[in-house]
This record gives structure tokens, C-alpha cells and sequence, in this order.
């Protein structure tokens, strides 16, 4: 049987995996285990105009209703708070497709005009790219990734249930004509659908200058069928990858970042493998999730949430907003527990939660 490295984070002086005490007062926003959350993940909508088989079933999800959703005013608030006072260097706005939020340039604008600035990004699946790239490149967006599975155009529709990979395609060179870069492609492979589209996914991406991410699939669809056993691994990946090209490991430190790199035949071009559930990386994790309904998610698989939007609906101040965000990063489990027996893929689905 496959031994799977835990990736737990060490407090100094501590075994990997032991909490300590919160200190009182502690500054910005640090877990039992010493991790420090810097980067913020802001989904702004619950609502896609794809149905990715990995993500939601082909007829949709009932979505969030209006009043529940953070205002354009109320994500500004939050996200505020989060650079000024907990700490917070990065802001990825995320969905559902942020690209629907009609707010996103407002936003965006607002984001980006807070001192100390935080660098600003979006994921999205590159549909009303090409037409709103240069406005969001003038509103201060850093750059981009867009979600791409396939150059296929039958594939493309039998994964997402909608015939757009052209509007994907225009998307991507929109994003870089704007100085979008460097433009990040996503992509996912699925067992007899797309696994063998690895070598021309890559290619396509050293073609024009974009950096691959493949992601290994993760127990987070709605339909929750995801199974361990029919998923693409990093080491498939990897294998099916190095039948066209070397690949070295990437000298460069690596951080918190999510995926590791590998310099394609020496480089500079790299390609990179999230593998979430084979090579966990929650000992480096510094994300911290804001759904769009308002609430705080300190682990992609967490089961559990703390609600900002009441404490802000009902006239909590920032401190109290900040404190509450605080205590809700402090109580961070030191893994996601994928390979744990009783581990619970979480109620909401990818798209209700934000990438």
C-alpha cells in the first residue's frame, strides 16, 4: 500500500501536528500549529455558466438567494479588514464564475487602492474574458488563471455541458494582450475522458507562454461520487509528461505555494502539479476562504464555517470582525485528513465554496 506524506505543519520545538496555545492578542491571523494565513480566497458568487462533472451536476445547483450574498460594500469591508489589520498580502477573487459578478470592477478598484496594497488575482473559466480583460487590468488585477481541461471541443462539452471552449480560448489570448501575466491555465484531468490530454494540454500552454497547473480532482463535487481510485494522480500526471519532455525539480523555493514546478528540459518554462490529496502540502497552507454568502472557511475541506456577514449585519465593529476572524483561523485543523478513515467530504460543493 502507497504511503501517503501527511504534510502536517511543526510549531517550533513542537511535534509536526501539535497544537499550542492561543496567545492572547496574537496579530494577524495564525493557527495552533504556527501557520500564519497571508492569502485570502474571496468567492463573489455561488453561480457558474459551466457544469464542470466535477464540480456540480449537469442541471445546476439551486443558487444562494440574493440576500444572503455579501453586497459589493460588504465584501469591500471584509476584505479590508483582512489587509489592514489580520495581515492578509494576497486576494484571489474566485466563485462560481467571478466574472458574473456585475461588482467585480468595484471591487476590484477598492481592493486594489488599500495600503499596504495586496496583490490581486482571479480564477475563472475564461468566458467574458476577452471582452472585460482590459477594464480589469485597468482596475489594478495582477493577473489571471483560467480553468482549461481540454482543447477538444466534443470533450469540453461533455465535461462542462456547454459547447464554449472558443469563448476559453479568446479569453486566454485576451488576458495576455492585456498584461494579465503570467496567465495560469487549471486544468483537471479525468479518468477516460481527458487523462490522456496531458502531453497537449502542456504543449499548448509552452506554445503561448501560459503556466500549466494540473490539479489532482478533489472530493469536493456536488454529487459527491468523487472516488479515490478513479482519480488522475500527480505521478500519472508526471509519467504521461515525461514521455515528451525532461522535467527537473524546480531550484526555486517553493513557500506555500500549492503546486510544485518542474522545469521543462531545463527550463525557463516550468509546469506545475497540485496534488492536494496524493502529496498533501497543509503543512505550508496559508490560504484563508471567504464564501460569498459571508462566511469564513479556514480549510478548502472544512466542515465547518464562521459567519461574518451577522456579526457584520448586526453592527459588530472591525475590531470585533477581525477578532472573531481570528479566533475562526485558530481553531485550523493541521490536515485536511483525506486518507482519514472518517474523513467527510464537506456539504457545499467547489463552486459554493471559491477555489
Amino acid at each position: 500500500m502507497a504511503v501517503v506524506p501527511l504534510g502536517l505543519p511543526a510549531v517550533p520545538g513542537q511535534r509536526p501536528g501539535t497544537a499550542v496555545d492561543r496567545p492572547v492578542g496574537a496579530p494577524g491571523l495564525v493557527d495552533r500549529f504556527g501557520r500564519r494565513a497571508t492569502d485570502l480566497r474571496v468567492s463573489l458568487t455561488d453561480k457558474c455558466n459551466l457544469r464542470c462533472s466535477y464540480c456540480m451536476p449537469p442541471e445546476g445547483l439551486p443558487w444562494l438567494p440574493s440576500d444572503r450574498v455579501l453586497t459589493d460594500d460588504e465584501v469591500i469591508r471584509l476584505v479590508t479588514i483582512a489587509v489592514e489589520r489580520l495581515g492578509v498580502t494576497e486576494v484571489r477573487f474566485t466563485g462560481g464564475e467571478p466574472l458574473l459578478r456585475r461588482g467585480l470592477v468595484d471591487i476590484l478598484r477598492a481592493v486594489t487602492a488599500l495600503r499596504p496594497r495586496p496583490e490581486t488575482m482571479l480564477t475563472t473559466n475564461g468566458i467574458g474574458l476577452e471582452r472585460l480583460a482590459p477594464t480589469l487590468a485597468e482596475a489594478g488585477l495582477d493577473r489571471v488563471n483560467v480553468s482549461l481541461d481540454t482543447l477538444d471541443r466534443e470533450t469540453f462539452h461533455q465535461l462542462a455541458h456547454r459547447d464554449r471552449l472558443d469563448d476559453t480560448l479568446a479569453g486566454l489570448r485576451a488576458a495576455t494582450a492585456a498584461g494579465l501575466t503570467p496567465v495560469k491555465i487549471n486544468s483537471v484531468l479525468l479518468r477516460g475522458l481527458n487523462e490522456h490530454e496531458a502531453v497537449g494540454l502542456a504543449e499548448f500552454a509552452l506554445a503561448e507562454g501560459h503556466e500549466l497547473r494540473f490539479i489532482e480532482q478533489m472530493p469536493l463535487d456536488a454529487q459527491h461520487s468523487w472516488d479515490r481510485g478513479e482519480m488522475v494522480t500527480a505521478t500519472e500526471i508526471l509519467a504521461a509528461l515525461r514521455t515528451r519532455w525532461s522535467l527537473t525539480p524546480d531550484p526555486a523555493h517553493r513557500g506555500a505555494a500549492p503546486a510544485e514546478t518542474w522545469l521543462v528540459d531545463g527550463g525557463p518554462a516550468r509546469i506545475g502539479v497540485i496534488a492536494s490529496v496524493t502529496r498533501p502540502f497543509c503543512g505550508a497552507c496559508d490560504r484563508t476562504r471567504l464564501t460569498a454568502d459571508g462566511q469564513v472557511r479556514n480549510c478548502l475541506f472544512a466542515t465547518g464555517e464562521t459567519d461574518l456577514r451577522g456579526a457584520l449585519r448586526s453592527g459588530a465593529s472591525d475590531d470585533e470582525i477581525a477578532e472573531i476572524w481570528r479566533i475562526a483561523m485558530w481553531g485550523k485543523l493541521a490536515g485536511h485528513g483525506i486518507d482519514d478513515p472518517s474523513f467527510l467530504q464537506p456539504d457545499r460543493p467547489m463552486s459554493a465554496i471559491g477555489g
